[in-house]
Order: structure tokens, then C-alpha cells, then sequence
């Protein structure tokens, strides 16, 4: 973001500001308001309507596709973030939708609570993190969205829905993983746990063996995930078991050396060599993987999540379990066969199924593969082969990453399409809340 700007809710009017989203490659010129309550909320959506203005909400701008964009009103969450409630009793915590992972979990552990599961990235606000089906890994454990008891969502006439199993079941059901096109979040109420430790193995692994163990890896460790470095034959690989025992944190020092120094400075320095001399990658991946091997206990939020300094561009598949190693193959074959120069390792993940109409693990349990390039080199090309690939194995993209499906061939991918499209006309019949992403992947909303 380059200035700030403020929803002037008295004249009704905002200065038009350029908005930007982490990773550089979408740019926003419009509106920009930062509401602080929920009634600066509807009263933007309501004024919205009457100049006939479509509404976005933005949160921390993590998401890589153009998933929040808009050109007329764009909302920024940053201010509306605080958190409301929390039982200890029910292990639940209600916050406004702006309320980003990481104060999350700091907050919750003062209260002896914690997220199920996290994603390796928590800077996400937590509206935008379901929205997009955003996840963690373990096979026993579901993504962020799934904790998600209940909403109140703003429709597009200014209306408030309390919704949760219960009430308004169908418009939670589809909320939470609501891309956007449904309505304005306002709070959400989370299920969260009794706080945890996770003890984590990092260490490098043959390509091979972890392949030929992955179901295995998977099953025996409560979180698994590894990072296959192309052009070798090695991977890095995390193994994470939840704990109560007492914590053996890293050293400063360690953490300063592993995080900030080689994934980030010395990463960086080798992506910028790689980016002007592609033809160097195969030596430059040599030096990727990790040597020896790191054990220790902290807190989970703190295990779970990894800084990113290092600016990148990134397509995420979910796909059945089963298909995880044959696709992983088929790429890793792409690679070697044409000599890409490919210096982000990829990232493979797992996670259970769920229930959630436009959840990418909807009805199955399954398995994650992600590929990334520094940001400003060329990606098209290596995007499309993936995806092709990921799609042939029944793929559906994670929806805050690029991809370039379109609603024609998305519907068949989620059984529970037709209804999440119902609830979309329900609650924004004169489509306030669309955009060119959601006419993209969702379809136009009166075709």
C-alpha cells in the first residue's frame, strides 16, 4: 500500500488509493476504506448499493491471485480486528474478521488455547485465511476454515445473517470457504484447543525414500510436510508430534541462522543469482538442502509458521491422497525432461477431508502440492504444465494462489458447487460482492 486513506463515513466518500498485495503482482486502483465497527460495515455496503458499486475486502494481501480486487470500493479489514470473546469452557474465540493468525495465537496461548492446525505462513487475517481454504498439514487434522463454528456476514443489501449448524446452516456451510463472493465477513467464532507443543525433526532426505514412505510419514507423525528440491535427488522434511512436555526451544542464535540468515538472506542472494543466470540452477540447488539435522519443542504457532522474506509467486493443488507421488513424479519428470530452472523446492503437504462446499479438500483426504518462483522471473509456462498435471489427477486450486481454471470446469471438480451457488444468489442477488475473479471462477451470477 503506498498511502493511507480513511472511509469518510460522514460525506460518504473515500480518496482512491493504489493497493498492492504482498507479493507485487496485483494492483488494485480504487476506493480504499478502513472501516473500525461493523456499522461503518454496512453503512459501506449500503452505499455501495445505491451508487450500484461493487465492495471488496482485503486482509493482509497474502493471497496471489486477484481473488480481492476491485475497482470501486475496496475494503481494508487491517482496522477491524480486534478480538471479541473468549470461553475457556467451550474452547471458542469470536473476533472481527481482520484478526490476523499470529496475534491470534499469541492472544489464545495467554489463555492456555491454540489453532488446531496453522499453515507455515500466519500473517493471514483470519477472514481471508478460510475464505480461500486456506490449511495446515496432518492427516488428522482438518483446515483452518473447518474450525469455524459460526458467522455474521453482511449481504448485499447492508443485512446481518447470524449463521452457524444450527441457524442459517446453509449460508454457514458455504461461508466458510466463501471466496469473497457471499458477503462481507464480520465476526467469526472459532473452535480452537487446549494449547500444545509440537517437538520437530527438520532434516534432509533422499527423494526416493521419502517417496517410497510418504503414506507411512504421513500416518506415524501428526504433522508431516517436505520440500523436494529440483534439479537433485534430496528433500527437507518436517516431522511434528503435539506434546505437553516441557519446551526445548532453538537458541536465538539457531533460529537466527536456520530462519533468518539461510532460508531468507542466503535464499534470497541465491534466487537473485538464479534470476539473472538461469542456466546456474542445477549447481545453485545443490546448496538448498539443509545439512544435518534440527530437533526441538516450542510452542505450535511458533512451529507451524516460518517467516517469508523472500518475495515469490505460487500455485497450490489439492488432490485424492492417493494421486500425491504419481503427480509429484510427473513433475519432478517435467522438470528433468525440459530442463526448467527451477529453484523453489515444492512443497507437499496432507490434510483430512472435510464438509465444506468450495473446500479444495471437500469429501476426501488430501494431499498438497505447491510450486513457487522468485518473484519477476518467468513462471507461465511451468504453471500451466502443473496444472495440467494436477487436473488430470481430479487437482482443484487453492483459491488465494494462481491458477487459471475458470468455472467451466471447476463446477464438476466440487459436488457441492450448486449449492454454494444458491446461497451466492441469496445473498448478493444484484452481485455487489463480485468481481472479475469471482465471474472467472465462480461464473457470472445471473448468466
Amino acid at each position: 500500500m503506498q498511502r493511507e486513506a480513511q472511509w469518510r463515513l460522514d460525506s460518504g466518500s473515500a480518496v482512491t488509493e493504489i493497493w498492492t498485495n504482498w507479493a507485487g503482482n496485483q494492483r488494485a486502483r480504487a476506493q480504499l476504506a478502513k472501516p473500525t465497527t461493523e456499522s461503518e460495515l454496512v453503512g459501506l455496503v449500503k452505499r455501495a448499493a445505491e451508487r450500484g458499486q461493487t465492495v471488496s475486502a482485503v486482509g493482509a494481501g497474502h493471497s496471489f491471485t486477484d481473488v480481492a480486487l476491485s475497482d470501486a470500493v475496496l475494503l481494508s479489514l487491517e482496522n477491524y480486528d480486534r478480538i471479541l470473546s473468549v470461553d475457556l469452557q467451550r474452547q471458542t474465540v469470536t473476533v472481527e474478521a481482520g484478526a490476523q493468525l499470529h496475534a491470534m495465537s499469541e492472544f489464545l496461548w495467554s489463555r492456555g488455547l491454540a489453532f488446531e492446525n496453522l499453515g507455515d505462513i500466519d500473517v493471514q487475517s483470519l477472514a481471508g485465511a478460510s475464505s480461500t481454504a486456506t490449511h495446515g498439514t496432518g492427516l488428522r487434522f482438518r483446515n483452518v476454515s473447518s474450525g469455524i463454528l459460526g458467522m455474521r456476514v453482511i449481504t448485499g443489501d447492508g443485512s446481518i445473517v447470524d449463521c452457524d449448524a444450527e441457524n442459517n446452516a446453509d449460508v454457514w456451510s458455504a461461508a466458510r470457504v466463501g471466496v469473497g463472493a457471499l458477503g462481507l465477513i464480520s465476526t467469526i467464532t472459532l473452535r480452537v484447543v487446549p494449547a500444545f507443543n509440537l517437538r520437530a525433526v527438520e532434516e534432509s532426505r533422499r527423494l526416493e525414500e521419502v517417496m517410497e514412505g510418504f503414506d507411512d510419514l504421513v500416518a506415524a507423525n501428526d504433522h508431516y510436510e517436505f520440500f523436494y528440491v529440483p534439479h537433485t535427488d534430496w528433500t527437507m522434511t518436517k516431522s511434528n508430534q503435539r506434546n505437553h512436555d516441557d519446551p526445548e526451544p532453538r537458541s536465538g542464535i539457531q533460529e537466527w541462522f536456520q530462519e533468518t540468515f539461510m532460508a531468507n538472506r542466503v535464499f534470497g542472494v541465491v534466487n537473485r543469482v538464479a534470476a539473472a543466470q538461469p542456466k546456474l540452477v542445477p549447481q545453485l540447488a545443490r546448496f538448498v538442502p539443509a545439512s544435518g539435522r534440527v530437533e526441538y519443542n516450542d510452542r505450535s504457532y511458533r512451529v507451524f509458521a516460518t517467516p517469508r522474506s523472500v518475495r515469490f509467486l505460487e500455485m497450490e493443488y489439492a488432490i485424492p491422497l492417493e494421486s500425491t507421488m504419481p503427480a509429484l513424479m510427473e513433475v519432478k519428470g517435467w522438470i528433468d525432461r525440459t530442463g526448467t530452472p527451477t529453484m523453489f523446492p515444492i512443497e507437499v503437504r496432507a490434510v483430512s477431508g472435510d464438509d465444506i462446499p468450495l473446500s479444495t479438500a471437500y469429501g476426501r483426504s488430501t494431499g498438497y502440492i505447491a510450486v513457487h518462483v522468485f518473484r519477476g522471473t518467468p513462471h507461465e509456462r511451468y504453471f500451466h504444465e502443473v496444472e495440467a498435471i494436477m487436473k488430470a489427477h481430479g487437482g482443484r486450486p487453492h483459491w488465494g494462489k494462481l491458477h487459471y481454471r475458470t468455472h467451466e470446469d471447476l463446477a464438476s471438480a466440487y459436488p457441492g458447487w450448486d449449492a454454494f451457488q444458491a446461497v451466492r444468489r441469496r445473498l448478493d442477488p444484484i452481485g455487489i460482492f463480485q468481481n472479475a475473479y469471482a465471474n472467472r471462477v465462480l461464473g457470472p451470477l445471473n448468466p
